[in-house]
């Protein structure tokens, strides 16, 4: 079989982008996939309101975990990774949400290429969208993602709403248009009560084309190459190995994964890579360092009328919510429940929002693994620009959360805020007791305390093959590995800074736009 022009390594958000944009252009591509294909019957990914069951299983879910964390009590935390047909895009909480325009300009000034600028995203976030509500023209209208809203019918969205606009923040109509501050509906990648996965919105038209090979649980397990250029990669494949050549190789693997199959390859730290026992290919030091993540709690709260979702976490409605979804794709199944949020200033000095909130009307974890028993509501927020930084080796992953005390004031601010927004009059009928992290916990003490035991992932790992000119950076500012020929970093690992809100929509941005910059 003759070499393929691309071997994409990944069939996540970034890899999806990509495969369908050199297809289209007539190019071959070969799309590896470490995972199962998304089976269209398994409602775990592909019924919005199972988003727990998913994270909570290991089918589509690489359920990776972190080194104890020392500033999180030393806590092992979750980090879930998609592992399917549309990556992480197939398991995520559906939330998207572009960021802030001025996330581009830092990561236009903090890596030296000034084609990362907001203007210069923002074609590509267009052209990747096809909303289905009314908006401006900041908006795509005809791209390969549908990106759509949640009814916000429930009683408590809306006393969250008008909660937010007492507590003196703006009502924003669109959390990704001209403002993206205050509290309003959230954009979400959910079509005709379905998940809408890149590999949906992406693959879907082209997977039967005779350009795509497309493998599934199928393992990249090293680069191959000749002197200063990657020709492929060894794949294993139902308990064989063969060698994939290609004309160029992208490594679409995630933040995770992308930059440990680099130092497998002997690419990276030689520190890293000697100490595995493997001979060193090419030295770039910043391979696996720089990595962010978004942490959050919640603040929970026991409702006071019968008006949360609880009663559908009940074993024996779930029966009529399944088979309402089954038949009709409507009803409690059809929705992430996380309709509604908003971007805060965590202080005067912040020069743009820097804490998000996402509103659930029910008192649950995020997985599913606990509930708080009873009628409730909760606030999601965690700071979104962390100056902690952490790092991906071969033997662990280590975020250091919290490990900078400007996070741990940012924090500290969220919780803060968001107790006072559950303060406002709008919630006067529907609040209970303060659950968690309960009204005993008001010093900066208490709360930081109370982080470090309960603070989870918000499941955004990304920069870890970050984008720039330094010694440190890993690829340029198309992706191109410095100093390897054939080889390319695309998706959430090349970013140099986290940006504002769920990471999803900026990486089939940055994949759209890389794509573009491939075939021009």
């Amino acid at each position: 079989m003759a070499a393929p022009d691309y071997l994409i390594i990944g069939a996540g958000s970034a890899g999806c982008v990509l495969a369908r944009r050199l297809v289209d252009a007539g190019r071959s591509v070969t799309l590896v996939e470490a995972g199962p294909p998304d089976y269209r019957m398994d409602y775990r990914i592909h019924m919005p309101a199972a988003l727990s069951h998913v994270l909570s299983g290991t089918t589509y879910n690489w359920d990776y975990r972190t080194v104890p964390e020392p500033h999180m009590a030393g806590r092992t935390m979750f980090c879930p990774r998609g592992k399917t047909l549309g990556g992480s895009s197939s398991i995520n909480g559906m939330i998207y949400v572009r960021g802030h325009q001025q996330d581009f300009n830092q990561w236009a000034a903090l890596s030296g290429y000034d084609d990362w600028r907001a203007e210069h995203c923002l074609p590509f976030f267009k052209r990747a969208e096809s909303v289905a509500f009314d908006a401006g023209e900041l908006r795509g209208r005809d791209g390969p993602m549908k990106i759509t809203r949640g009814a916000m019918d429930n009683p408590l969205i809306t006393a969250f709403l008008e909660a937010g606009q007492q507590a003196g923040h703006d009502y924003s109509p669109d959390l990704n248009g001209d403002l993206q501050e205050g509290v309003g509906p959230f954009d979400r990648t959910i079509s005709c009560g379905r998940r809408f996965s890149t590999a949906r919105g992406y693959l879907d038209s082209v997977r039967k084309s005779g350009l795509l090979t497309i493998l599934t649980r199928a393992q990249a397990t090293r680069l191959c190459s000749d002197n200063d250029r990657v020709t492929g990669a060894e794949i294993a494949e139902r308990g064989a190995r063969r060698v994939i050549n290609a004309g160029e190789t992208v490594l679409c693997a995630g933040a995770i994964d992308s930059p440990r199959l680099l130092l497998r390859s002997g690419i990276g730290d030689p520190a890293i890579i000697g100490g595995a026992g493997l001979s060193v290919l090419h030295e770039l030091p910043g391979v696996g360092r720089n990595l962010q993540d978004h942490l959050e709690v919640y603040v929970q709260q026991a409702c006071t009328a019968p008006v949360s979702i609880y009663p559908a976490l009940k074993w024996y409605n779930q029966a009529w919510i399944g088979a309402l979804w089954y038949l009709a794709k409507q009803g409690p199944g059809a929705t992430n429940h996380f309709e509604a949020g908003g971007f805060l200033r965590g202080s005067d000095s912040a020069p743009w929002p820097d804490l998000q909130m996402h509103f659930l009307p029910v008192a649950m974890n995020y997985d599913g693994t606990a509930t708080a028993g009873q009628h409730g509501f909760q606030i999601h927020v965690g700071p979104m620009k962390p100056v902690s930084r952490g790092q991906v080796t071969l033997s662990g992953i280590q975020f250091n959360y919290a490990e900078a005390q400007a996070d741990r004031e940012a924090m500290r601010s969220g919780i803060r805020k968001v107790r006072e927004i559950i303060s406002q009059p709008a919630f006067d009928q529907f609040r209970g007791v303060e659950l968690t992290p309960g009204p005993h916990i008001q010093s900066d003490a208490a709360i930081d305390s109370f982080v470090a035991q309960h603070a989870e992932s918000a499941y955004h790992p990304c920069g870890t093959c970050r984008m720039g000119q330094d010694s440190m950076a890993v690829v340029d500012n198309t992706g191109c590995v410095h100093g390897l020929d054939g080889l390319r970093v695309v998706d959430a690992s090349i970013m140099p800074a986290i940006t504002n809100g769920n990471l999803n929509a900026p990486v089939i941005m940055l994949a759209e736009k890389i794509a573009a910059a491939m075939l021009a």
